[in-house]
C-alpha cells in the first residue's frame, strides 16, 4: 500500500508534483516567450522586407551620381572600357575624366557594366539636376566646338558636334572631311573629347 501511495502523491523519488497555480504560470511563461520570440522573428523578416524593397527602388543613375570622385570602369555594348573619375551624373548620362584632359559622356542606357561601384546611393535629383538630360550636356561639347570621338554600336566617328536635337546629334566628320552624319541617342555608347 505504501508503494501505491507514493505513485499518487509523487514520483518514485517522492517529490511531489508541481502545484497547480505554479503549472499555469510555467504555461503563460511558455507562451509569453513563444510569442516574444514569434514578434523579434516577424520584426527581422518586416526589416529585410523593407531593406529589400527599399534596394528595389535605387536607380543606377543614383549609384553613379553617389560615385562622383571615384574611379569606375564602364563597359558598354561594343569597344573598349572606359576607365576614370565620375565628374558628374544624371539619370541620362555619367561624365568621366579620363585623364589628360580626355574627358567622356556615357548614356546611361548605354551602360553594360560598372566595375568599383560602391554601395552608396545618392539622395533623390532635385528639379534641375532631372532636367539635365543627354541634350545638355552634349549641346555644350557642340557649343565648345571640341573635336570628339562619337562611340555608336555601327562604329566609332570622329569630328565637331554641329546641333544636337532632342533625341540625336549631327557630326561634321574629320575623315572623310567635311561629311555630316546624324546620331541618334539611342546608338551612342560613348561622345569623347580629345
Amino acid at each position: 500500500m505504501s508503494s501505491r501511495v507514493r505513485s499518487v502523491s509523487g514520483d518514485s523519488t517522492g517529490a511531489r508534483p508541481p502545484a497547480p497555480s505554479h503549472r499555469w504560470e510555467q504555461l503563460f511563461a511558455d507562451l509569453e516567450g513563444q510569442l516574444a520570440a514569434g514578434r523579434a522573428e516577424e520584426a527581422r523578416w518586416d526589416v529585410a522586407e523593407l531593406t529589400r524593397a527599399e534596394r528595389g527602388r535605387v536607380a543606377l543613375a543614383d549609384r553613379l551620381r553617389a560615385a562622383t570622385g571615384g574611379r569606375l570602369r564602364i563597359a558598354t555594348a561594343h569597344g573598349e572600357p572606359l576607365d576614370g573619375v565620375v565628374v558628374d551624373a544624371a539619370a541620362q548620362w555619367v561624365l568621366l575624366d579620363l585623364g589628360a584632359g580626355r574627358r567622356a559622356v556615357v548614356p546611361t542606357a548605354a551602360v553594360r557594366a560598372v566595375e568599383g561601384l560602391g554601395a552608396s546611393v545618392a539622395p533623390p535629383a532635385g528639379r534641375l539636376e532631372s532636367a539635365l538630360g543627354l541634350g545638355h550636356v552634349l549641346r555644350a561639347l557642340a557649343r565648345d566646338r571640341v573635336v570628339v570621338t562619337v562611340r555608336t554600336d555601327a562604329g566609332v566617328l570622329t569630328g565637331r558636334l554641329d546641333r544636337v536635337g532632342a533625341d540625336h546629334l549631327d557630326l561634321t566628320q574629320v575623315t572623310p572631311a567635311g561629311r555630316g552624319v546624324s546620331v541618334p541617342f539611342g546608338a551612342l555608347l560613348a561622345v569623347v573629347s580629345r
